[in-house]
């Protein structure tokens, strides 16, 4: 019987070029700029939720000036380029801090979608919006995983202090993405998480700014600028384009 002895270099190519492209595999999927899968601790958002929620606590906690993003709101509120009849949404309205700049930017002819997945925040934003005779908010009861939009209902969504909320970050931005208009605008306002920032943020945040962004990317967004917003130190704001 005739024995076939395949030589050497041919044994070996096929198992060389397998452990090359294994290497890349695993060199590409834990590179740092590669977006991450998980998302935020479920702990974080469980106090929102309930029947027993303290509503004014939380009032006085995220509308306080001493909160850099309610101290710089007329600013950030400018980085939206909201224009009369716009809809825009505020994914993450929380008490509503942003309610009053929103509804005067898109008029009574626009639309703000107050979006939370705190039912007490829904209603109390619903109340706030009755009294102040915003027509134009629409308050929203969303999912962890959707906005719970219709689909091209929103020109502009605005996502403060609450991406790092996101429990699963790439769902919720492709039900942004599906509720945006074409060519519209996503703006992210988070926390600079880096080396030396406070122990609060770096329990609390869970990705920095180039994590944030190459996440966004990931989900169908093209980056479009970061803007400069004087007094912003604690901060960024990112935008993107559907």
């Amino acid at each position: 019987m005739r024995t076939s002895i395949r030589p050497p270099a041919a044994r070996g190519a096929p198992r060389a070029l397998l452990a090359v492209t294994v290497l890349l595999a695993v060199t590409l999927g834990c590179h740092a700029d590669a977006p991450s899968a998980v998302g935020a601790r479920p702990d974080l958002n469980e106090r929102f939720r309930g029947e027993d929620v303290d509503v004014e606590q939380y009032v006085d906690l995220f509308e306080s000036e001493s909160r850099e993003i309610a101290a710089c709101r007329p600013a950030i509120a400018a980085t939206l380029q909201l224009r009369p009849g716009m809809a825009v949404a505020d994914v993450g309205t929380g008490t509503g801090l942003y309610l009053q700049p929103l509804a005067e930017a898109v008029g009574a002819q626009g639309t703000v979608w107050a979006v939370d997945i705190s039912e007490a925040f829904v209603e109390h934003v619903r109340a706030r919006a009755a009294a102040e005779g915003w027509s134009q908010v629409r308050p929203v009861l969303c999912s962890d995983d959707s906005v719970e939009l219709p689909p091209e209902s929103v020109d502009v969504a605005f996502v403060c202090d609450t991406y790092h909320h996101f429990e699963h970050p790439q769902a919720t931005l492709a039900s942004i993405r599906r509720a945006l208009r074409p060519g519209g605008r996503l703006v992210v306002v988070d926390f600079v998480r880096e080396p030396g920032s406070r122990e609060w943020v770096l329990d609390h945040v869970r990705a920095g700014e180039e994590q944030t962004r190459a996440e966004i990317e990931a989900a169908g967004f093209r980056f479009e600028d970061r803007p400069d917003v004087p007094g912003l130190t604690e901060n960024y704001v990112l935008r993107f384009r559907r």
